[in-house]
């Protein structure tokens, strides 16, 4: 365990004032930045909509419109390359494996990095949305505070489901760069990946596409856009995490040059 804990640590440091970094951390306020801006354009539809009883929930599917269904997939696939190709851009694989540690350990240990700023992401994202919501209200005196009250539960399941549902993506983007030197074939491929699935989410076996689930689940969330998905698609979503997780690792410890 202290091994372990130390290889994050070390992976944990190399993010530090990094690109990865960065864009978590911009891309979790662009959203909410971009929708306060455009509140105060609504002029004398604002007092209204902030005494909406379902104002939380307006807000929320608002902002993810664009999140879900292209930024979030865009943005994990962005920081887990950046991150998981670090080495390769310092040349420092060998210096890595000179270390008292498996490459289990070395891997694991990457992999969580990614995890956790993903969560730092959705962590940010969601301070944005109640901060961006109560803005208006603080600063303009004919709109009220939302009369109702903030949903903590609901939209921290939203928040589980839509980072479940984003796994996929950060491991085949974490083989995918782990794999090929050059930054653009993981970050190509993701974004085809991603304008693809755009195209072939309503296809009846979208569900199949492991880089649909962040789409799927917006819509299940907007009531007025229809799909055909099955409600499990949750569990494919897992599915391919492990599955995807495991060959990633799997090519890694058998790759005849590690970097």
């Amino acid at each position: 365990m202290h091994t372990f804990t130390s290889a994050f640590s070390s992976e944990w440091l190399k993010t530090r004032h990094s690109a990865a970094s960065w864009l978590v951390l911009t891309g979790a306020f662009f959203v909410p930045l971009i929708t306060l801006i455009i509140s105060f354009n609504q002029g004398d539809n604002l007092p209204g909509f902030y005494q909406l009883a379902d104002f939380w929930e307006r807000s929320f599917l608002y902002q993810w419109q664009s999140v879900g269904p292209f930024l979030l997939p865009m943005g994990v696939i962005l920081a887990t390359s950046l991150i998981a190709q670090t080495e390769f851009r310092n040349n420092s694989w060998k210096l890595v494996h000179v270390l008292p540690q498996s490459y289990a350990t070395t891997y694991a240990a990457k992999l969580l990095v990614v995890l956790v700023m993903m969560l730092q992401f959705f962590v940010l994202f969601n301070i944005g949305i109640y901060i961006s919501s109560l803005i208006p209200a603080l600063v303009l005196s004919d709109v009220d505070l939302p009369a109702e009250s903030y949903p903590w539960q609901l939209f921290s399941a939203h928040n589980l489901y839509f980072y479940l549902d984003c796994l996929p993506i950060i491991a085949l983007q974490f083989m995918l760069s782990l794999r090929f030197r050059n930054f653009v074939v993981p970050v190509g491929a993701g974004f085809a990946c991603i304008i693809a699935t755009l195209f072939a989410v309503k296809w009846k076996y979208g569900y199949l596409l492991p880089y649909s689930y962040t789409t799927l689940y917006y819509f299940g969330m907007n009531q007025e856009i229809k799909t055909s998905a099955p409600v499990s698609f949750h569990w494919f979503a897992a599915g391919y995490f492990v599955l995807l997780t495991v060959l990633s690792y799997v090519l890694y410890r058998t790759a005849r040059e590690k970097g």
